[in-house]
């Protein structure tokens, strides 16, 4: 699986979601080249910004504070994961549609790629610049969640796809809610 693939898997059913499936990446493959590189971002750049300007995004944090957010952050970020992979395969079953857990993890593991990635505006000490290109992965992450259900699930039906997705998006923003409290309340 080749992480630069992901902008295409964003607008497209098939590139980048057909070699995927053909390679069949086992979920301690998929967990230690994606979700672990990745998953560090957000804390490695928790630790940068709020060590060096903490005080643009919440005033009154010290730089002890935010690195201990990190780690934080780090954990609940790798068992967010599973949990969501978790979440999906229910969902499946619920929708009455046949797959197995791997696709969910996989599914789990490739959606919040966006979001990781976004992570790196914390170089800018601007808030409006985070919101914004956080936005933009949010969103970018719900299309790979819609594309990734059609693809990995082998889904015929458009509306199931998307119902699942949303359900399953709903499920994931849920959780980065939980996460972003993380942030803020430490």
């Amino acid at each position: 699986m080749n992480v630069l693939q992901i902008p295409r898997m964003i607008f497209s059913f098939s590139d980048g979601w057909d070699d995927l499936i053909r390679i069949h990446p086992s979920i301690a493959r998929l967990f230690a080249l994606v979700v672990l590189p990745l998953s560090l971002l957000p804390p490695a750049m928790i630790y940068y910004a709020g060590g060096g300007y903490g005080d643009v995004f919440v005033p009154g944090i010290t730089p002890e504070q935010w690195h201990r957010v990190a780690g934080i952050f780090f954990l609940a970020e790798v068992l967010t994961v599973p949990v969501m992979a978790w979440l999906i395969h229910l969902v499946s079953r619920i929708n009455n549609t046949a797959t197995d857990y791997h696709a969910c993890f996989t599914l789990a593991a490739i959606a919040p790629v966006p979001m990781w990635l976004s992570s790196l505006t914390l170089f800018v000490p601007n808030l409006f610049v985070g919101v914004v290109i956080g936005g933009l992965g949010l969103l970018c992450s719900v299309a790979l969640i819609y594309r990734g259900v059609y693809a990995l699930f082998s889904m015929k039906e458009d509306i199931k796809a998307q119902q699942m997705a949303t359900v399953i998006a709903g499920a994931g923003l849920f959780m980065w809610l939980i996460l972003m409290q993380i942030v803020l309340k430490h």
